[in-house]
């Protein structure tokens, strides 16, 4: 296996595709009022050129290499004007996750294919795509080869054993890819004896078993870095308001924050600096993570809020940012469209739109889809996806699928840089003509555009007084990259004077679209 590491400068990764000067295009939803973080401390010179890449909803072109585009023109009348003055959050990473199916399915294909497969998600090299954000379920999900289980399904007898057999080989092939890779652990479930109900489906989780299962999570962080896996961030129950027939539990907020002062002392005993984030569910219960932070006042681990795109609209997140925590986006899966044909193109643009500009307009800091990989049938899975749900890839019969989300993620991480900031821009409302821009820690500049309408768009982007113009097809996503010659990046704004963001956005999704993904569940 060739090793390739991912290099922190755009300008550097791409040299390899012979491209000089970069650009990046991508969507976001309309009306983020101007960020209250630090502006940049030096004038950048105007940029002269740009290059884009393009993925169509047909798919027809699929990140293809659109050259490169002058900044030659005057404003057109729809126009992004960038503001790199408005200096917001960071970008964290995205990616998806190694669920025990995904697992099992990429340790079934042949070395050379698994190899392949494997660069092209973590690699930025040739046609990869870089993609530098894990979030681990620690234990049984819905997505299991095998039986449910948990670390210590017998108390006293903890183990990580069955991870050892395909999870962890397929995260340490990918760390030996991209060693930037970051991780975030998420248990769906804690062991059955310490829940109400003595199962691992729905329950509680009993008040005097909070120490146990404080202990139980120290105990896996520790066991996952001895086998090279550092998780950094933690959750500590997946979808806490949605116990079902699958590995669940079903937790209160005030349960969540009388839990998290018992974990974070055990964490600090242990000699562990992993952040927590609170919630880990859907977007339409912003009330829930601010109940937490109330509760958990003092606590500095407790850094943000993780949400989920299966209720309500990316607005949300706004009440977290007002309340000066952070933001992950932590799980979506696509599915199937009724006419399973334009399951690619609506993927596409809702995710585009959604889980990339309208998240991140809001706050967020990362983009993770739920299973890195599935086979045609949606699974291996135990639970609801009656659409059936969709891998950022999918693999039958030794032949790997890349599906949409595999190039809705592709246009930020081939391009955007972990630490890179971002910065302000104008934007058209849902459904529309949508961007975000971020500003890579070298100074060079990326913009993810997304036209949701039906028909193709020309509009201008205008940086540093400059304007370039181009046209995108209709339900298309783009991204375009520029170096603006600037030897200055933004200042690191203190994450509780982050901006604010007052959003008029529908949260309509465009003509055709599969909203929400998952359609017919609750989760």
């Amino acid at each position: 296996m060739t090793r390739t590491t991912r290099t922190g400068s755009i300008r550097t990764t791409l040299a390899t595709l012979g491209v000089l000067t970069l650009a990046a295009a991508g969507i976001a939803p309309a009306a983020a009022s101007g960020p209250a973080g630090t502006p940049a401390t030096a004038q950048a010179a105007a940029p002269t050129s740009a290059r884009v890449w393009v993925t169509t909803a047909d798919g027809g072109r699929r990140l293809t290499d659109g050259g490169t585009l002058a900044f030659d023109t005057g404003p057109q009348a729809t126009d992004i004007r960038v503001s790199p003055d408005q200096v917001s959050q960071r970008f964290t990473g995205a990616g998806a996750s190694v669920t025990e199916a995904s697992a099992a399915l990429i340790s079934g294909l042949p070395a050379g294919t698994r190899d392949t497969l494997l660069r092209s998600l973590f690699s930025r090299s040739d046609d990869g795509i870089g993609l530098n954000y894990l979030r681990q379920p620690l234990g049984s999900t819905d997505f299991n080869s095998g039986g449910f289980y948990t670390y210590e399904d017998t108390p006293g007898q903890f183990s990580i054993a069955r991870d050892q057999q395909q999870i962890l080989p397929v995260l340490r092939q990918a760390l030996a890819i991209n060693p930037n890779i970051r991780f975030m652990g998420s248990p769906w479930s804690p062991p059955a004896w310490m829940k109400s109900g003595g199962s691992l489906n729905g329950g509680s989780l009993r008040a005097e078993n909070y120490d146990e299962y404080a202990d139980y999570l120290v105990r896996t962080i520790q066991a996952y870095a001895q086998q090279g896996v550092t998780l950094s961030d933690l959750t500590v129950a997946n979808e806490p308001l949605f116990a079902t027939s699958y590995p669940s539990l079903s937790m209160s907020a005030a349960e969540q924050a009388q839990f998290l002062r018992v974990l974070d002392a055990r964490l600090t005993s242990a000699g562990l600096g992993t952040q927590i984030f609170a919630y880990d569910h859907n977007w339409d219960r912003p009330d829930y993570p601010l109940e937490v932070f109330s509760g958990t006042q003092g606590i500095s681990r407790v850094v943000g809020a993780a949400f989920h795109c299966y209720g309500g609209s990316p607005e949300a997140q706004a009440q977290v940012v007002a309340a000066g925590k952070r933001v992950y986006f932590t799980e979506c899966s696509g599915t199937d469209s009724d006419d399973a044909a334009n399951t690619f193109g609506d993927t596409l643009v809702w995710h585009a739109e959604n889980l990339v500009v309208r998240n991140m307009r809001n706050g967020g800091e990362t983009t993770i889809s739920w299973n890195l990989a599935l086979d045609q049938n949606g699974g291996p899975h135990q639970g609801h996806c009656g659409t059936r749900c969709n891998g950022v890839v999918q693999i039958a019969g030794g032949t790997v699928t890349r599906n949409a989300e595999f190039y809705v993620l592709g246009h930020l991480t081939k391009f955007i840089d972990a630490g890179a900031r971002r910065i302000g821009s104008t934007s058209e409302q849902s459904g529309g003509l949508q961007n975000v821009v971020h500003q890579n820690p070298d100074g060079t500049r990326v913009a993810y555009v997304v036209n949701a309408s039906s028909g193709s768009r020309t509009f201008s982007i205008t940086d540093e007084g400059r304007s370039l113009t181009h046209t995108l097809p209709g339900r298309s996503v783009a991204t375009y990259t520029w170096d603006p010659q600037s030897t200055t990046t933004p200042a690191d704004p203190d994450p509780a004077s982050w901006y604010q963001v007052a959003s008029s956005a529908s949260g309509k999704t465009s003509a055709g679209a599969s909203r929400p993904p998952r359609a017919g569940s609750t989760r």
